[in-house]
């Protein structure tokens, strides 16, 4: 099994201040050693992050060896010479370090406010996604001046992020590995890795791709600590769950402890083990920017996770595979 790599997933800056904090996360990952940061995409709705690109170009500049990805780049509502372009740029600007997840969207405004059918996401998800792959190919329009082609060959790693069974089905289709969403316990992960598994051609090697997961993670320092962290998660949850669309809410019901990875060390350390046994967990995107806890606690913890948790499950790799050359799952 692969050594366990460890990301981060940070929430849209909404002024100034906000992205100044941003900035300061990022640089503190690249010191760390981590592998990855992580941005979403979002629209018409408090802190979304309407352009993660233009966001992680930032990012680009304050790093050297991070990995830059998106959690959900929203295909369906894009122009996909656009997105290729855009990523093209992003690739080369940083050196080969661009990792995409893309999705479908599922919140209505989303869809009113691009002009776009709703019951359509999918179908322009893979039309989208099909224009641009072709547009990076060599012999595509742009190909001799090299104005679309990323960096990496042939393309920068693809998930599909999914937490349905259209969506897992989707990625299958495809060979593309699957992007875990944070609602899901790891009882449902099980079952999506399976399905997703069980449909992939014969000709993709199941074991080769990545098993990537966003969870909501805090390494506290006792007990008491991780009790007020549980607790304002549960709040978050219940807040959240009583404006969330039908099938989010129900992918997230339940407790908020059953999906999220928070105690000391070894608590933590455990669980970890757990998702590692059960579905073969190799990338850990962490959410650490918890309620109930101040952002000298929220340091603390992601230190304690970089240096005290991870490397339990091997080493945390920096630079020893050069991101230009990492195999990239097939389309």
């Amino acid at each position: 099994m692969a050594s366990l790599e460890l990301g981060i997933v940070l929430g849209g800056g909404v002024d100034r201040a906000s992205w100044a904090r941003a900035l300061e996360r990022v640089e503190q990952a690249e010191a760390l050693g981590l592998h990855s940061v992580w941005l979403p995409e979002g629209h018409f709705q408090p802190g979304a992050t309407a352009s993660p690109l233009l966001a992680l170009s930032a990012f680009a500049a304050r790093t050297r060896r991070l990995r830059l990805g998106t959690t959900s780049l929203l295909l369906p509502v894009h122009h996909p010479l656009h997105v290729a372009r855009e990523v093209a740029t992003l690739d080369r600007l940083s050196g080969g370090r661009v990792w995409l997840g893309l999705g479908r969207g599922f919140r209505a405004p989303l869809f009113r406010g691009y002009g776009v059918a709703r019951r359509d996401k999918r179908d322009l998800f893979d039309q989208t996604l099909d224009a641009i792959l072709a547009a990076w190919q060599p012999a595509a329009p742009d190909g001799a001046n090299g104005a679309l082609q990323p960096l990496q060959r042939p393309r920068p790693p693809l998930f599909v992020a999914a937490f349905g069974r259209k969506g897992l089905l989707q990625a299958a289709r495809r060979g593309l590995p699957y992007l875990a969403s944070p609602l899901e316990t790891l009882d449902a992960l099980a079952e999506n890795y399976a399905y997703h598994r069980e449909r992939l051609a014969p000709e993709i090697d199941a074991d080769a791709l990545p098993v990537a997961v966003l969870r909501t993670v805090h390494v506290a320092s006792d007990d008491a600590e991780a009790r007020r962290v549980i607790e304002a998660l549960e709040t978050e949850a219940g807040r959240l769950s009583a404006r969330a669309p039908a099938a989010i809410a129900r992918a997230g019901a339940g407790r908020a402890r059953d999906r999220v990875l928070v105690g000391t060390v070894e608590p933590v350390a455990d669980a970890l083990a757990a998702y590692r046994g059960r579905i073969g967990l190799d990338l850990l995107i962490a959410r650490t920017d918890v309620p109930g806890a101040d952002a000298s606690q929220r340091r603390a913890s992601l230190e304690r996770l970089r240096f005290e948790v991870v490397p339990r499950f091997g080493t945390q790799r920096r630079s020893a595979v050069s991101p230009t050359r990492r195999p990239a799952p097939r389309a």
